[in-house]
């Protein structure tokens, strides 16, 4: 064989062991299916909407390789049992908020909202700055669960009631459903919290069952139709100023993932944690004007003598928090620092500005 001949069959066999080599990663790929359940009603805007979007995404994501499928609250199994299905196993991941899970422990309330809490901007510092997300892996972790943020809802409002709120007095014996510590709150005023899944809420609040509930703001609480049962719609909530939702996953699945899957799911949170916010404040504004003018919804703001008896219970649910272990205790100091620090730059930059636009454009 002549010299020029063997460099050509060398080069060639070469050639064809890098291809081998190259494509064997892409080929050893191996398609993962995921059950995905969740807190909320299929196709409810924004909550269910969004987790179903933060499917779609990943499974468009990964050109199907990752197939997510989806179940809403009730398919697979009751809304509340989220957080043990994923846990145990039985399924990959969930949708929800993690103020749901605070009987488990109270520290996963801070990472959807907490009674003078953070606002959108101000969580997500938390999160991806602040030490927020390494405290929320080591208490996940404890239940054998991963969780990103996947969404917010933004400030909330105050609720709708029955009856106007005049003083902290109103709220004495009063049935209203609000999760989280921000029911605790209500709690020490007096009220009887209740935590009912969305589904629920409205049979209860026309039966008479609830005096009054929170839910989101104006876009998902008139397509819940509650000014039915209730005409005084409240504001500002300080139960939910900056709701953020979750995607939790089973942790030992999450560990097993390559980087790049891993990468891919941060990548669809993350992406969904912008576009739900952007969602709600696109909506929200015309779906208020709607209820006022068309509904006859009566819109109040709760007074400083109601707001400073919300502070006051707040403290006493937060100490009492602290007291739960060592870890509940970290998580809230790390909140009130980052609160703090992050809340006294919005002050001067978001705060000061949006005063002085809106004095000067009248609105």
């Amino acid at each position: 064989m002549k010299r020029r001949d063997v460099l050509k069959t060398g080069v060639a066999a070469a050639l064809g062991t890098a291809g081998a080599t190259l494509a064997a990663p892409a080929i050893a790929k191996k398609r993962v299916e995921v059950t995905m359940v969740s807190t909320w009603p299929r196709d409810f805007p924004g909550l269910g909407t969004g987790a179903q979007r933060f499917a779609k995404r990943l499974t468009d994501m990964s050109d199907g390789r990752i197939n997510v499928n989806y179940f809403a609250g009730g398919e697979r199994v009751k809304p509340f049992d989220s957080f043990d299905e994923v846990s145990s196993g039985n399924a990959q991941m969930y949708h929800g908020a993690e103020y749901y899970w605070k009987g488990k422990h109270p520290g996963f309330a801070y990472f959807t909202a907490v009674p003078f809490g953070m606002t959108y901007a101000e969580i997500n510092a938390w999160v991806h700055h602040g030490g927020g997300q390494e405290l929320w892996d080591e208490l996940s972790a404890g239940y054998g669960l991963k969780a990103l943020p996947c969404g917010n809802t933004g400030v909330q409002m105050g609720g709708w009631f029955r009856k106007e709120m005049n003083s902290p007095d109103d709220f004495k014996g009063l049935k209203m459903r609000i999760p989280g510590l921000g029911g605790d709150v209500l709690a020490k005023l007096g009220a009887s919290p209740v935590s009912l899944p969305g589904s629920q809420i409205y049979e209860n609040l026309v039966s008479g069952a609830l005096d009054a509930t929170e839910w989101v703001g104006p876009w998902n609480d008139a397509f819940m139709k509650f000014y039915e049962a209730a005409k005084y719609y409240y504001y500002p909530g300080m139960h939910e100023p900056g709701a953020m939702l979750a995607v939790g996953m089973n942790k030992k699945w999450w560990d097993g993932l390559s980087k790049a899957d891993q990468a891919m799911i941060k990548a669809a949170a993350e992406t969904e944690n912008s576009i739900m916010m952007s969602e709600y404040n696109a909506n929200n504004g015309a779906a208020l004007k709607k209820l006022v003018n068309e509904q006859g919804v009566k819109l109040r703001k709760f007074n400083d003598d109601i707001y400073d008896a919300f502070g006051e219970a707040a403290e006493e649910v937060f100490a009492d928090v602290q007291k739960h272990s060592k870890l509940a205790k970290k998580i809230h100091q790390s909140f009130v620092q980052s609160r703090n620090e992050v809340g006294a730059w919005l002050k001067i930059s978001d705060e000061a500005y949006l005063a002085q636009r809106n004095r000067v454009l009248g609105v």
